[in-house]
Formats: C-alpha cells, structure tokens, sequence
C-alpha cells in the first residue's frame, strides 16, 4: 500500500470539494479502486436525531443496509463504542449483518467533527484477515479529512 500516493489522492479530492456528496462519492470510487481488497467502500451517517446510521455515498454492489440501528452490526456498533472495529473474519462475530456471501471482512472507523460521532466509513473485503494497522491508520485520515467537508 502506497500510503503517501494515497492519502495525497484523498487531500486534493477534499481540497477541490465543491459538493460534499461529489467529493465522498470520489473518495469511496478511488479507496476501491486502489486497494485491490477493498471491494466495498461506503459512507454511513447519523440519520437526523435518530439512533441509526443512513447509508450515503458508497462503491461496490449496491446493500439492502441503507438504513442501521444503533448497536446493530459493526457499524452499528462502532456508532456505540466511537472506536475503530476491525473484523479480519466475519463468521468470527455474534453482532454481524451479512451484507452478502462475498463479504469475509470489515473495517469501520468513525467520523469525528468537534468531538462527535457523525458516521463512518466502513469497508467491507472478499478476503479473510486483509487488514493492518496501515489500512486503520490510512482510514482515519480519510476520516479527518471528511470530517472538514461534513
């Protein structure tokens, strides 16, 4: 993984924002593209007052989760917790919404704007244990970044 190519990708995709739906769109398109285990990438947000998680702009088949509870399923979860929650094995976890049989595991970090969880990016690979501390490190500067355009 290319950290710097990437995260230099990511800065001028935020600094060119001129729409926040455009720019999420771009970086989700881009995070897949490049990282060739990465085969879902989308972002979830808090839906108004309510305690879930809506589904905004994503790369990959489309998912019937447009819509998340709160302590439902990793992003739900990590909505509760407002820590990283890497799943290197889907079949590992009790608390798992199946986005599909392709799906072995997930990474979810959350989005912070003045101390608070807003949503997430969550990633989801048709590999078994793809993910390291680069990729948790790589997707909480996404994270940052987004959360200057949120």
């Amino acid at each position: 993984m290319e950290t710097d190519f990437l995260k230099n990708n990511i800065l001028t995709l935020v600094e060119k924002s001129n729409s926040k739906e455009i720019t999420l769109q771009a970086i989700c398109d881009f995070l897949k593209q490049e990282i060739d285990y990465y085969d879902w990438v989308g972002f979830y947000f808090i839906n108004g007052d309510k305690e879930e998680l809506k589904l905004a702009q994503f790369a990959g088949e489309p998912t019937e989760h447009t819509i998340i509870p709160f302590g439902k399923g990793i992003c739900g979860q990590v909505a509760v917790s407002n820590q990283n929650f890497v799943v290197q094995d889907v079949e590992s976890q009790d608390n798992y919404i199946s986005c599909g049989w392709k799906v072995k595991s997930e990474i979810v970090i959350p989005i912070f704007v003045d101390g608070k969880n807003i949503g997430q990016i969550d990633i989801d690979s048709h590999t078994v244990n793809p993910f390291s501390k680069q990729d948790e490190l790589l997707l909480e500067f996404v994270c940052e970044q987004v959360a200057k355009i949120v």
